[in-house]
């Protein structure tokens, strides 16, 4: 387990939980280092001040907002510090909301919450298991590397995990990018229903990152001053879908091959093009044709009948 980045407590109203924070993720990603072209040689960035041209060290540097073009308002560490913030040592919880109300754009970094001493086993068990009951999760406010922060507190496992969050403020509209009108059939949407049956997937863990195992053979094959493998040609972009239903059929296809679905496959088959309303008009049709066809004959029948009440003329 990595070190706890930030120590303080979680204030569940009157309760008080000790708390440490540990990331929940960890990055995988290859780095590089800038180098010289020519004689391979490290690039490296000098802090150097704009007037005196003196290159400086980290502790002749403080943090300075600009209000103008021309003026610099500096602002040391220990200001921040000692900022008469509630948040600045708690995780305080403002409100308890239910888990689906929470819009997943606005989630940040994860992050693990550590009961920090034995003292805080009961109040955190008392809390992870309130907040499995109930199918909720906490909105809480914290502080973390200099600023103020919305957070999500939520169970996993036996333990609670701790999401930053964005401001309302900070989330940008997507009212603008939604796609003009179109009419959708019932049978494409049951189709795009079939397909995601078909792509099915219960367990994520086979999944991995493709692009850092090829960046680690290409970097391999130049330690041992190999040539590096050489990617394979990309397939050609398909072209514009005509037949949305016939596109669906063969993405099912494709979907049930991958995963080795023979006769036992549990996805449900392609829907058919419903045609309930053009069979009920089609009978109504038919149903109002006989009857008119019956009349007809009826009407026909009667004029050619005698009447029995009156004598013929001679």
């Amino acid at each position: 387990m990595p070190r706890p980045i930030w120590s303080g407590a979680i204030s569940f109203g009157l309760v008080t939980i000790p708390i440490k924070v540990v990331n929940a993720t960890e990055d995988h990603s290859i780095s590089f280092r800038q180098v010289h072209l020519a004689d391979m040689g490290r690039v490296r960035y000098r802090k150097v001040c704009e007037l005196d041209g003196k290159q400086l060290t980290d502790d002749e540097i403080i943090k300075g907002y600009e209000i103008s073009r021309d003026r610099l308002v500096p602002v040391t560490d220990d200001e921040l510090a000692q900022m008469p913030l509630p948040t600045a040592r708690a995780i305080e919880i403002v409100a308890f909301v239910p888990a689906q109300s929470i819009d997943p754009v606005r989630i940040g970094d994860s992050y693990y919450l550590e009961a920090a001493a034995d003292v805080a086993a009961k109040p955190y068990k008392l809390l992870r298991q309130a907040l499995e009951r109930s199918a909720k999760v906490a909105v809480a406010k914290f502080a973390l590397r200099g600023r103020e922060r919305l957070g999500l507190l939520r169970v996993k496992g036996d333990a609670l995990v701790l999401h930053s969050m964005h401001w309302p403020d900070e989330i940008r509209s997507p009212a603008e990018l939604a796609p003009p009108t179109v009419e959708i059939d019932e049978s494409e949407i049951d189709g795009a229903i079939a397909l995601m049956e078909a792509m099915g997937q219960d367990d994520l863990a086979a999944y991995h990152d493709e692009y850092r195992e090829a960046l680690e053979q290409v970097i391999a094959a130049k330690a041992e001053g190999k040539q590096p493998p050489s990617a394979e040609a990309a397939p050609e972009p398909a072209g514009q879908v005509v037949d949305l239903m016939a596109a669906l059929n063969e993405s099912v296809q494709k979907a049930r091959e991958a995963r080795g679905d023979g006769e036992h496959a549990t996805v449900h088959d392609m829907p058919k093009p419903k045609k309930k309303l053009a069979t009920k008009t089609t009978a109504k049709t038919a149903k109002k044709a006989t009857a008119k066809k019956t009349t007809s004959k009826k009407v026909a029948a009667k004029k050619a009948t005698p009447s029995r009440g009156k004598p013929r003329a001679s």
